[in-house]
């Protein structure tokens, strides 16, 4: 089976060149294309997600051997939740060779965090299945290693803390609104504004909305560590 010039192209972005192409091709095969005679890219999913895990924690704990539980914890989530694999599938513009039925297309589908992240554990599981462990292993060393350089030491999610803090404060769930969208379609920046109760408010803005809540949500814990200070 021959890939075609797209998917070759992607594979040298990966860094893996695959001995059995059909294992790439119904990796990068959405649910919404499938069909008695396509298999998508789900069952894989679930593997890539293991795989990812296992190499992540292994990679944790080589790093730093002293880190305890509860320290290493927040970071592995950090480094496999989907927004993250969906990042890296970003990079290496898994988008552009994601095979998606025309719905999906038509609402944007290859810029949504949950399809490309979802997409990226696939295709890990096809380097695991094509190579084996010690060449996906490689694969997630090298496109997570800026990640793993950078996760802080309490990585916990940053809209989970900001809610933990105010609902312990009395003050409510925080509430996120959208204030603009701005750029083409292929490639928007979303602005979004989280506040309190309390009138405390930041905003962030980012590529994906998901993204922009996060940012907003650790600038205001930021301020409101600064002003606990």
């Amino acid at each position: 089976m021959k890939l075609s010039r797209e998917i070759t192209e992607f594979s040298s972005r990966l860094g893996y060149r695959f001995t059995q192409p059909e294992l790439i091709l119904r990796a990068l095969t959405h649910a919404s294309l499938s069909s008695p005679t396509r298999a998508d890219n789900q069952r894989l999913e679930f593997l890539g997600d293991r795989v990812l895990g296992l190499v992540i924690a292994e990679l944790l704990l080589e790093m730093d051997q002293h880190a305890p539980e509860g320290q290493l914890a927040p970071r592995f989530n950090a480094l496999v939740r989907k927004e993250t694999c969906a990042d890296v599938a970003r990079d290496i513009d898994l988008g552009a060779v994601l095979k998606l039925g025309k719905s999906e297309m038509m609402t944007g589908g290859r810029r949504k965090d949950a399809l490309l992240g979802d997409a990226m554990e696939a295709v890990i599981a096809a380097v695991y299945l094509d190579g084996g462990y010690d060449a996906v292993r490689a694969i997630i060393r090298h496109h997570w290693a800026g990640k793993v350089d950078t996760v802080a030491e309490d990585a916990r999610d940053a809209k989970t803390a900001l809610q933990e803090w105010a609902q312990a404060q009395g003050q409510g769930l925080p509430r996120y609104v959208e204030l603009r969208r701005e750029g083409p379609d292929h490639a928007p920046v979303f602005t979004v504004e989280v506040s309190l109760a309390s009138g405390a408010r930041a905003e962030a803005s980012a590529k994906a909305k998901r993204h922009a809540e996060q940012e907003a949500a650790k600038k205001l814990l930021a301020v409101l560590e600064a002003d606990r200070a």
